[in-house]
Protein backbone atom coordinates (compact mmCIF):
# COMPACT_ATOMS: atom_id res chain seq x y z
CA UNK A 1 0.00 0.00 0.00
CA UNK A 2 1.09 3.54 -0.98
CA UNK A 3 2.93 5.64 1.65
CA UNK A 4 2.42 8.94 0.18
CA UNK A 5 -0.49 11.03 1.63
CA UNK A 6 -3.21 11.03 -1.03
CA UNK A 7 -6.29 13.51 -1.32
CA UNK A 8 -9.48 13.57 -3.42
CA UNK A 9 -11.73 16.70 -4.57
CA UNK A 10 -14.36 16.86 -6.22
CA UNK A 11 -15.57 20.11 -7.92
CA UNK A 12 -11.92 21.33 -8.21
CA UNK A 13 -12.14 23.19 -11.42
CA UNK A 14 -13.58 26.30 -8.99
CA UNK A 15 -14.56 28.21 -6.03
CA UNK A 16 -14.15 25.96 -2.97
CA UNK A 17 -12.79 22.94 -5.07
CA UNK A 18 -9.71 24.47 -6.10
CA UNK A 19 -9.21 26.68 -2.81
CA UNK A 20 -9.22 22.78 -0.53
CA UNK A 21 -6.28 21.46 -3.64
CA UNK A 22 -4.13 25.12 -2.79
CA UNK A 23 -4.54 24.62 1.14
CA UNK A 24 -4.31 20.76 1.44
CA UNK A 25 -1.38 20.83 -1.52
CA UNK A 26 1.19 21.36 1.88
CA UNK A 27 -0.11 18.19 3.37
CA UNK A 28 -0.11 16.07 0.72
CA UNK A 29 2.16 14.47 -1.45
CA UNK A 30 -0.53 13.22 -4.49
CA UNK A 31 -3.81 15.20 -5.21
CA UNK A 32 -6.99 13.88 -7.04
CA UNK A 33 -8.39 16.57 -8.78
CA UNK A 34 -12.30 16.05 -10.37
CA UNK A 35 -14.22 18.32 -12.33
CA UNK A 36 -16.28 18.64 -15.53
CA UNK A 37 -13.58 20.92 -16.32
CA UNK A 38 -10.40 19.98 -17.84
CA UNK A 39 -8.79 23.51 -18.72
CA UNK A 40 -9.26 24.26 -15.35
CA UNK A 41 -8.23 21.35 -13.65
CA UNK A 42 -4.92 21.90 -15.93
CA UNK A 43 -4.58 25.10 -15.22
CA UNK A 44 -4.44 23.80 -11.01
CA UNK A 45 -1.49 21.18 -11.90
CA UNK A 46 0.61 23.92 -13.60
CA UNK A 47 0.01 26.52 -10.43
CA UNK A 48 0.66 23.58 -7.91
CA UNK A 49 3.39 22.21 -10.11
CA UNK A 50 6.51 21.62 -7.79
CA UNK A 51 4.35 21.69 -4.42
CA UNK A 52 2.23 18.91 -4.82
CA UNK A 53 1.85 16.09 -7.95
CA UNK A 54 -1.96 16.59 -9.14
CA UNK A 55 -3.86 14.07 -11.15
CA UNK A 56 -6.64 15.53 -12.99
CA UNK A 57 -9.87 13.37 -13.43
CA UNK A 58 -12.27 14.82 -15.93
CA UNK A 59 -15.65 13.67 -14.97
CA UNK A 60 -19.49 14.74 -14.15
CA UNK A 61 -20.55 12.87 -11.29
CA UNK A 62 -23.95 13.11 -12.23
CA UNK A 63 -23.16 10.29 -14.28
CA UNK A 64 -22.54 6.81 -13.28
CA UNK A 65 -19.77 6.73 -15.52
CA UNK A 66 -18.22 9.70 -13.81
CA UNK A 67 -18.68 8.15 -10.56
CA UNK A 68 -17.44 4.80 -11.73
CA UNK A 69 -14.56 6.56 -13.18
CA UNK A 70 -13.70 8.15 -9.52
CA UNK A 71 -13.81 5.09 -8.04
CA UNK A 72 -11.16 3.55 -10.20
CA UNK A 73 -9.41 6.79 -9.27
CA UNK A 74 -9.58 5.51 -5.84
CA UNK A 75 -8.42 2.25 -6.78
CA UNK A 76 -5.60 2.61 -8.92
CA UNK A 77 -3.80 5.87 -7.37
CA UNK A 78 -5.33 5.92 -3.61
CA UNK A 79 -5.58 5.05 -1.05
CA UNK A 80 -6.77 8.44 -0.38
CA UNK A 81 -6.21 9.77 3.15
CA UNK A 82 -8.55 12.88 2.31
CA UNK A 83 -11.63 12.72 0.71
CA UNK A 84 -13.38 15.89 -0.11
CA UNK A 85 -16.97 15.65 -1.15
CA UNK A 86 -17.26 19.32 -3.03
CA UNK A 87 -18.77 18.87 -6.05
CA UNK A 88 -22.16 20.59 -6.07
CA UNK A 89 -25.07 23.22 -7.49
CA UNK A 90 -27.86 25.21 -6.66
CA UNK A 91 -31.26 25.36 -7.76
CA UNK A 92 -33.45 28.67 -6.49
CA UNK A 93 -37.41 28.55 -6.60
CA UNK A 94 -40.57 27.13 -5.92
CA UNK A 95 -40.37 23.60 -5.97
CA UNK A 96 -43.44 22.66 -7.80
CA UNK A 97 -42.60 25.36 -10.57
CA UNK A 98 -38.90 24.11 -11.56
CA UNK A 99 -38.23 21.18 -13.46
CA UNK A 100 -37.62 17.83 -11.74
CA UNK A 101 -34.89 16.71 -13.84
CA UNK A 102 -32.50 19.15 -12.81
CA UNK A 103 -34.03 18.78 -8.51
CA UNK A 104 -33.32 15.15 -8.97
CA UNK A 105 -29.55 15.23 -10.44
CA UNK A 106 -28.87 17.63 -7.53
CA UNK A 107 -29.66 15.06 -5.33
CA UNK A 108 -27.93 12.67 -7.24
CA UNK A 109 -24.71 14.69 -6.80
CA UNK A 110 -24.84 16.05 -3.69
CA UNK A 111 -26.09 12.69 -1.86
CA UNK A 112 -25.55 9.34 -4.22
CA UNK A 113 -22.16 10.38 -5.50
CA UNK A 114 -21.00 11.77 -1.93
CA UNK A 115 -22.04 8.12 -0.34
CA UNK A 116 -20.56 6.51 -2.80
CA UNK A 117 -17.40 7.47 -2.65
CA UNK A 118 -17.43 7.53 1.07
CA UNK A 119 -17.87 4.05 0.60
CA UNK A 120 -15.13 3.39 -1.21
CA UNK A 121 -12.75 5.39 0.61
CA UNK A 122 -13.37 4.02 4.09
CA UNK A 123 -12.24 0.53 3.82
CA UNK A 124 -8.73 1.79 2.89
CA UNK A 125 -8.64 4.51 5.51
CA UNK A 126 -9.09 1.81 7.94
CA UNK A 127 -6.07 -0.16 6.90
CA UNK A 128 -4.05 3.10 7.01
CA UNK A 129 -5.32 3.75 10.34
CA UNK A 130 -6.86 6.90 10.13
CA UNK A 131 -8.24 9.26 7.15
CA UNK A 132 -10.18 12.66 6.49
CA UNK A 133 -13.80 12.94 5.42
CA UNK A 134 -15.12 16.23 4.40
CA UNK A 135 -18.48 16.63 2.98
CA UNK A 136 -19.16 20.22 1.97
CA UNK A 137 -23.03 20.99 2.83
CA UNK A 138 -24.26 24.80 3.40
CA UNK A 139 -25.64 27.05 6.19
CA UNK A 140 -29.02 26.33 4.37
CA UNK A 141 -28.91 22.79 6.00
CA UNK A 142 -29.53 24.48 9.31
CA UNK A 143 -31.66 27.50 8.17
CA UNK A 144 -34.62 25.84 6.45
CA UNK A 145 -36.13 28.30 3.62
CA UNK A 146 -38.80 28.64 0.70
CA UNK A 147 -37.36 28.82 -3.05
CA UNK A 148 -34.32 26.15 -2.31
CA UNK A 149 -35.79 22.99 -0.61
CA UNK A 150 -34.38 20.06 -2.79
CA UNK A 151 -31.22 21.77 -2.35
CA UNK A 152 -31.35 22.64 1.54
CA UNK A 153 -33.19 19.32 1.96
CA UNK A 154 -30.10 17.24 0.39
CA UNK A 155 -27.58 19.42 2.09
CA UNK A 156 -29.63 18.43 5.67
CA UNK A 157 -28.90 14.74 4.42
CA UNK A 158 -25.12 15.20 4.53
CA UNK A 159 -25.30 17.01 7.81
CA UNK A 160 -26.95 14.04 9.39
CA UNK A 161 -25.15 11.36 7.54
CA UNK A 162 -21.99 13.16 8.22
CA UNK A 163 -22.87 13.06 12.05
CA UNK A 164 -23.89 9.42 11.96
CA UNK A 165 -20.77 7.70 10.03
CA UNK A 166 -18.72 9.66 12.69
CA UNK A 167 -20.88 7.68 15.16
CA UNK A 168 -19.95 4.62 13.34
CA UNK A 169 -16.61 5.42 12.75
CA UNK A 170 -15.38 6.49 16.25
CA UNK A 171 -11.99 4.86 17.28
CA UNK A 172 -11.08 4.39 13.92
CA UNK A 173 -8.71 7.07 13.26
CA UNK A 174 -11.21 8.15 10.89
CA UNK A 175 -12.51 12.14 10.95
CA UNK A 176 -15.46 13.01 9.48
CA UNK A 177 -16.74 16.68 8.81
CA UNK A 178 -19.94 18.65 7.63
CA UNK A 179 -18.65 22.29 6.28
CA UNK A 180 -21.75 24.50 6.34
CA UNK A 181 -20.44 27.34 4.62
CA UNK A 182 -22.88 30.52 4.24
CA UNK A 183 -22.35 33.14 1.49
CA UNK A 184 -19.56 32.59 -0.18
CA UNK A 185 -17.63 34.64 -3.25
CA UNK A 186 -17.45 31.84 -5.73
CA UNK A 187 -18.72 30.97 -9.04
CA UNK A 188 -21.58 29.01 -7.43
CA UNK A 189 -23.95 31.77 -7.38
CA UNK A 190 -23.89 32.97 -11.09
CA UNK A 191 -26.54 30.51 -12.72
CA UNK A 192 -28.52 31.05 -9.66
CA UNK A 193 -28.41 35.37 -10.61
CA UNK A 194 -29.93 34.35 -13.79
CA UNK A 195 -32.54 32.29 -12.18
CA UNK A 196 -33.61 35.77 -9.51
CA UNK A 197 -30.97 36.05 -6.75
CA UNK A 198 -30.24 39.30 -6.03
CA UNK A 199 -26.01 39.30 -4.16
CA UNK A 200 -26.66 42.89 -3.15
CA UNK A 201 -29.48 41.86 -1.25
CA UNK A 202 -27.24 39.72 1.29
CA UNK A 203 -25.37 42.27 3.89
CA UNK A 204 -21.48 42.21 3.11
CA UNK A 205 -20.50 41.01 6.60
CA UNK A 206 -22.57 37.40 5.70
CA UNK A 207 -19.70 37.28 2.50
CA UNK A 208 -16.37 34.90 2.98
CA UNK A 209 -13.61 33.93 0.74
CA UNK A 210 -13.28 30.30 -0.61
CA UNK A 211 -9.68 30.89 1.71
CA UNK A 212 -11.25 31.54 4.92
CA UNK A 213 -13.80 29.06 4.60
CA UNK A 214 -10.92 26.51 3.75
CA UNK A 215 -9.05 27.59 6.15
CA UNK A 216 -11.75 27.34 8.73
CA UNK A 217 -12.84 23.52 7.61
CA UNK A 218 -9.18 22.33 7.79
CA UNK A 219 -7.95 24.33 11.40
CA UNK A 220 -11.51 22.25 12.65
CA UNK A 221 -10.08 19.33 11.51
CA UNK A 222 -8.84 16.95 15.18
CA UNK A 223 -11.21 19.72 17.45
CA UNK A 224 -14.25 16.50 17.45
CA UNK A 225 -16.64 19.20 15.90
CA UNK A 226 -19.05 17.06 12.86
CA UNK A 227 -20.82 20.40 11.85
CA UNK A 228 -18.26 23.40 10.80
CA UNK A 229 -20.01 26.80 10.42
CA UNK A 230 -17.38 29.18 9.20
CA UNK A 231 -17.45 32.89 10.33
CA UNK A 232 -19.00 34.50 13.47
CA UNK A 233 -22.17 35.96 11.56
CA UNK A 234 -23.02 32.31 10.18
CA UNK A 235 -22.19 30.94 13.04
CA UNK A 236 -25.28 33.18 14.64
CA UNK A 237 -27.70 32.54 11.86
CA UNK A 238 -27.17 28.91 12.41
CA UNK A 239 -27.99 29.02 16.01
CA UNK A 240 -30.92 30.78 15.03
CA UNK A 241 -31.97 28.63 12.48
CA UNK A 242 -31.77 25.60 15.22
CA UNK A 243 -33.72 27.56 17.30
CA UNK A 244 -36.53 28.10 15.52
CA UNK A 245 -36.59 24.54 14.37
CA UNK A 246 -36.58 23.61 17.96
CA UNK A 247 -39.72 26.14 18.82
CA UNK A 248 -41.92 24.74 16.56
CA UNK A 249 -41.88 21.23 17.91
CA UNK A 250 -45.04 20.22 19.63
Amino acid sequence: MSSKVVALVTGASSGLGVEFCRQLAPRCDVIIAVARRKAQLLELADELAGAVEVHCLEADLESIEGVARTLEAIRQQGPVNYLVNNAGFGVIGRFAALPIDRQRSMVSLHIDASITLCRAAIPFMRELGGGTIINVSSLGALVPGKDMAVYGASKAFLNYYSQSLQAELAGSGIEVQALCPGFTRTEFHDSMTAEGFDRSRVPESMWMTSEAVVAASLDALGSGKVLVVPGEDNLNVARLGLQQQLDSLQ
